[in-house]
């Protein structure tokens, strides 16, 4: 038996059409918006609206129209000069997004309670792609300053905790995300070979520690050590950053300061049975 299926008529196939077409222009709105967005964060710095249509490749009358929308619903705010930057309805969410996090609610309390007991500036840092990223950071009591903020994304290859972060990949995945993502230090003095990188990165997760002076900064040494999830991969690192002389005086709790507080975390989110 042959079953005949009644003719599509040509206002129907241009309704449909009209429809995709619609979909995608949609799609194609919001992700413009997330790449003005993304440009302006991993840029950190206020701009204007022709670097960011140049940045990302797009149209200026496009961008003009998506950042008039996006400042209209405080997503991002116009200063006083014409340059865009983050909005606070993004704060609020990441807000909301911070409180729902019971990890960064136990990594920062004890990152707090590390930075009493060392006297220094400790941070946990996270992996954004390619990048090591600050996530939360306690500033210790002296005057000595530290460049890397909360939000500061920096190569993989510049750190301690970037090492550490991708420790736990196999071999070949270490390779080729090094010889991706190295990049030459601002001193010069961070390892940019990628086969020594991969070797260095899983020892160092091996050895729960990882240090670096100088590598990022100067006369600026992190003493970092993994935290590590369930399945023991390394979610976040917390590290210790203090003045290089410091880092490799003879007398240095540093070390086991920072691999206990690696360790609490790990008991407290029930990830370490021991």
């Amino acid at each position: 038996m042959n079953l005949m299926t009644s003719p599509v008529s040509q206002p129907e196939v241009d309704e449909a059409r009209a429809q995709a077409e619609g979909r995608r222009s949609r799609v194609s709105g919001i992700d413009r918006a997330l790449q003005v967005i993304d440009y302006l964060y991993e840029t950190g710095a206020p701009a204007g609206a022709y670097a960011i249509a140049k940045a990302v490749k797009a149209p200026l009358s496009t961008v003009y129209v998506i950042i008039d929308d996006l400042v209209g619903k405080n997503m991002l705010a116009r200063n006083g000069d014409g340059s865009i930057w983050l909005g606070p309805r993004l704060y609020h969410y990441g807000l909301a997004y911070a409180r729902s996090l019971d990890f960064m609610s136990v990594a920062t309390h004890e990152m707090h309670d590390l930075c009493r007991q060392a006297g220094e500036t400790v941070q946990l840092c996270g992996r954004d792609n390619d990048h090591m990223l600050v996530l939360a950071m306690a500033d210790g009591p002296s005057h000595f300053q530290v460049t890397s903020r909360v939000g500061t994304r920096v190569p993989l290859n510049w750190t301690a905790s970037g090492r550490l972060l991708v420790g736990h990949l196999p071999e070949a995945e270490r390779l080729e995300l090094f010889k991706r993502c190295a990049r030459t230090s601002p001193t010069g003095r961070a390892e940019v070979d990628p086969r020594s990188l991969a070797q260095a990165a899983a020892a160092a997760f091996d050895e729960r520690l990882s240090i670096q002076a100088g590598e990022s900064d100067y006369a600026v040494a992190c003493i970092a050590s993994p935290i590590c999830g369930r399945d023991g991969e390394c979610v976040a690192t917390i590290s210790i950053v203090l003045p290089e002389q410091k880092a490799f005086s003879g007398e240095n709790p540093y070390i086991d300061q920072v691999r206990a507080s690696a360790e609490r975390i790990e008991r407290l989110m029930g990830w370490r049975s021991h």
